[in-house]
């Protein structure tokens, strides 16, 4: 691990990871400062509930690698203390149901970031793979509550016109927690310099993935490829408004893929990526310190080397939670 690498915050805007023991390590190997860890995705209330009581459990079983995160100086503590603060993350509105409540009471919970739609439709809009009718009037207020209680908007897999209506309702900034730019792949997960440029001109934030099946070169793609899709969004909308979202998927295997890639977890099959191979130096957690020293490769001064692997999120999660 580099000098830099060592000393630089290193925020992961979205982890999708099997929550076990031995990815925590992995985090701590890789110098993971903080990272949005997904902990509902097709759940309703009670299951999403039950599963930030078994997150939470697992940050005081594990209090030696991990803290949880409610605001921005729980981020620069975890980093001094050597250990990874733990981001409670929604990738989908369906925990909400149809109680505006709920947000306040999840916001309470810890949770700092929720993404409005996971692919298909919801009560709040719809995602990137149906017809998008854009944000619903229950939508709107959702935004609104969760900008009063300090809860980021993602609208990473939000469909464009919702992700539009989104940009412009929030007061507060919203971001794509993880995603790539169709100007190097089309993609319906990825966005066009249309989009990227839409929400960056208006205070929001780009988390960039890794996620092959969006790279150009798909399962063929190294950490070098990665840092020049970063690169791509950079030249598109400038370094301070750029960080990365993985998008780490490590220990779960096909029936966790199954349940994910189908909407509502049971019902029509959305996606059907095959085999998942993490670009060449980024294969896990533990590999983050190769892409600081991809970005040396590649040219990039500390400065914004420093911005992209957690300043910025630092930053704008600040302006978000405050």
């Amino acid at each position: 691990m580099s000098v830099l690498h060592e000393n630089s915050l290193v925020i992961d805007g979205l982890i999708i990871s099997n929550w076990e023991r031995s990815v925590f390590e992995d985090m701590r190997k890789g110098g993971l400062s903080a990272a949005n860890c997904t902990v509902s995705v097709w759940e309703g209330f009670q299951r999403t509930v039950d599963n930030i009581v078994a997150m939470k459990r697992q940050i005081r079983d594990n209090s030696d690698l991990l803290t949880l995160v409610r605001r921005t100086s729980d981020i620069r503590q975890a980093k001094q203390d050597n250990r990874t603060g733990i981001i409670l993350g929604f990738q989908n509105a369906q925990a909400f149901e149809d109680n505006l409540g709920y947000i306040e009471t999840f916001a309470e919970m810890g949770v700092r970031v929720v993404q409005l739609c996971y692919n298909t439709q919801n009560l709040i809009g719809t995602g990137c793979y149906e017809s998008d009718g854009g944000l619903s009037d229950y939508g709107r207020e959702a935004i609104a509550e969760m900008n009063r209680v300090g809860i980021m908007v993602d609208l990473s897999h939000v469909g464009a016109q919702t992700s539009e209506d989104a940009i412009l309702a929030s007061t507060k900034p919203v971001c794509y927690s993880h995603c790539l730019p169709s100007g190097l792949k089309e993609h319906p997960r990825n966005k066009s310099d249309e989009q990227l440029r839409f929400i960056a001109d208006r205070g929001g934030f780009v988390g960039v993935t890794m996620f092959p099946p969006f790279l150009a070169r798909g399962i063929d793609s190294t950490v070098d490829d990665y840092v020049e899709a970063i690169d791509y969004v950079i030249n598109l909308i400038g370094e301070d408004c750029v960080g990365i979202g993985t998008d780490f998927t490590q220990g779960w295997g096909k029936p966790f893929f199954d349940w994910l890639t189908h909407d509502k977890g049971r019902h029509r099959r959305l996606t059907d990526f095959g085999k998942i191979v993490n670009p060449a130096g980024m294969q896990v957690i533990g590999d983050f310190p190769n892409l600081t020293a991809a970005m040396e490769r590649a040219g990039w001064k500390e400065g914004r080397i420093r911005k992209v692997l957690g300043e910025n999120w630092l930053r704008v999660f600040g302006e978000v939670w405050q």
